[in-house]
């Protein structure tokens, strides 16, 4: 009886801790990351615990003289499956990506965040991109990502690219330079409020027409299961259409 109840038990704390750490991060009670670690990793780790124990418990009591305890073994089972299985789908699709979280168009003169870099949550970070530790990772791992050329004149295209950023939903532009042609500003995602500073540059192409670059760098974590990646190529195929 004591494994039904060791599996009912691990698995009601496997869905507090899961939806502590969601709840918390969505209603900004907690940092993101904070209820990321909650969720994902304590919330999974009590789990997979839960799984374990559940199965044990299942099998114990199927003998006749243990069978009252069945019942808690199986919710305390499913509680946990509810929890472990997602994520672990989740993890071993996130493990095709490279464990980076910074992306850009332009290994040689990437985009550089200014603006960026005066947030608060950014003031002890340093934003410069790494060629050393992104570029290899980001070649290996994804497939080649150039800067976006366009007919339009340098000006035209930075109307464009303006336009379009603040229409996206997710983000919030945070800086605009005409002068240099950029744009900074912040992507938050829906669940966790994760975010990640976003940074688009346009410089006139080699031969007339405009050159567009970016870079998209996460805040916290190490891998970004290919969000940042998957921003500018999604920035990038929106602006084509448009032209």
């Amino acid at each position: 009886m004591i494994p039904a109840w060791l599996a009912f038990y691990d698995g009601m704390i496997a869905i507090a801790l899961f939806l502590a750490g969601i709840l918390g991060a969505y209603f900004h009670l907690v940092y993101p990351f904070v209820g990321f670690q909650i969720a994902m990793i304590w919330g999974t780790f009590i789990a997979l615990i839960g799984t374990v124990v559940g199965i044990v418990a299942m099998v114990r009591t199927s003998a006749p003289e243990r069978a009252g305890g069945r019942p808690r073994a199986k919710v305390g089972l499913t509680m946990s499956l509810i929890v472990f299985v997602p994520v672990a789908v989740l993890i071993l699709s996130g493990m095709k990506y490279p464990g980076i979280n910074d992306i850009t168009t332009d290994f040689t003169n990437p985009p550089e965040f200014t603006h960026a870099q005066e947030l608060p949550a950014n003031r002890n970070r340093n934003l410069k991109y790494n060629q050393a530790l992104y570029m290899a990772k980001q070649q290996a791992g994804y497939p080649p990502l150039a800067p976006l050329h366009l007919s339009d004149s340098p000006a035209a295209a930075f109307e464009r690219v303006k336009q379009l950023a603040a229409s996206m939903p997710t983000w919030s532009i945070t800086s605009t330079d005409p002068a240099t042609m950029t744009i900074e500003g912040v992507s938050t995602s829906g669940l966790f409020h994760f975010q990640d500073d976003f940074i688009i540059q346009v410089r006139p192409g080699d031969g007339g027409g405009s050159l567009v670059e970016m870079r998209s760098k996460s805040r916290d974590g190490i891998g970004d299961f290919g969000v940042n990646y998957k921003r500018i190529v999604g920035f990038f195929a929106k602006l084509q259409a448009a032209a």
